[in-house]
């Protein structure tokens, strides 16, 4: 992020609480600090994981407080138009506990997870699937970086941290006794989360089922089925790739709305690809 300089661009800084009190302390003109940045990216990092589109529709935070002046707050978000970006204006505390929430939380979740299969015994990693992939992806990010990012929001990855804790105890002691009940409501309770995440372009999540394919593990087989899926006249909302290790295939999970599965899966049929639903 640029600072401020003679020119009268707004400061623009990492959005936390911490950093506009940093700015404070420095005596440094407010009306000109705007905390915001973008949540893009993966975890990869440097500049070959860079791309002219990074920004395009991914969302971006803008955080004045009182002091902000118009014409600074109107600069950052004229930046953030100007890059594809889609702002979502928030208090300085609403944002960290919010980066907390959707990214900081899971990050530290899925290292939790990921570490449990640094040591693990090689017959235990062969029955590796999508699950354990799709749960630890994002822990291969940079140690260091997340380091920085988790130590600078402490104050909110806490708060929700204590939240986990309270209920990894009822989980726990769920497991130990066999208790089904409250071990539904803990996993009902996980389901509702991913139901409340945005759907595709921001709108609520629509029902999908899943086709997976088998696919021969050769060039130009992928691009086959998407082919067939097109002229089938079948939109793909998500699509996964689970590597089998026993066999030269892959298994290809083809997201669709639910009430167009059946006729996908079917019509894949008769074009000679192995299909389950």
């Amino acid at each position: 992020m640029a600072r401020a300089s003679a020119s009268g661009w707004p400061l623009m800084l990492p959005t936390s609480v911490t950093t506009a009190s940093e700015a404070r302390a420095t005596g440094a003109d407010l009306g000109r600090y705007v905390g915001s940045h973008p949540m893009a990216g993966s975890e990869r990092s440097g500049p070959l994981a860079s791309s002219a589109t990074l920004f395009e529709g991914r969302p971006w935070a803008v955080t004045p407080h009182d002091a902000s002046s118009p014409d600074a707050v109107g600069l950052v978000r004229s930046l953030v138009a100007l890059c594809g970006g889609v702002e979502v204006v928030l208090t300085p505390e609403e944002h960290d506990l919010a980066v907390a929430r959707t990214s900081h939380l899971p990050h530290l979740m899925a290292a939790l997870v990921a570490g449990r299969l640094a040591d693990a015994p090689g017959d235990h990693l062969a029955l590796s699937g999508q699950g354990v992939r799709d749960v630890t992806r994002i822990a291969a990010g940079d140690p260091a970086l997340w380091e920085q990012i988790i130590v600078a929001n402490a104050p909110a990855v806490l708060t929700l941290l204590d939240e986990v804790q309270g209920r990894f105890d009822e989980l726990r002691a769920a497991v130990a006794d066999g208790a089904r009940a409250p071990l539904s409501g803990l996993l009902s309770e996980g389901v509702a989360g991913t139901l409340a995440i945005p759907g595709k372009h921001g709108g609520p999540l629509r029902p999908t089922a899943s086709v997976w394919v088998a696919v021969p593990d050769h060039p130009g087989e992928l691009a086959r089925l998407f082919a067939d899926a097109g002229e089938i006249g079948i939109n793909i909302e998500d699509v996964h790739i689970d590597h089998d290790p026993g066999r030269p295939v892959g298994q290809v999970e083809l997201v669709v709305e639910i009430e167009r599965a059946g006729h996908l899966a079917e019509a894949l049929g008769e074009r000679e690809w192995t299909v389950h639903l």
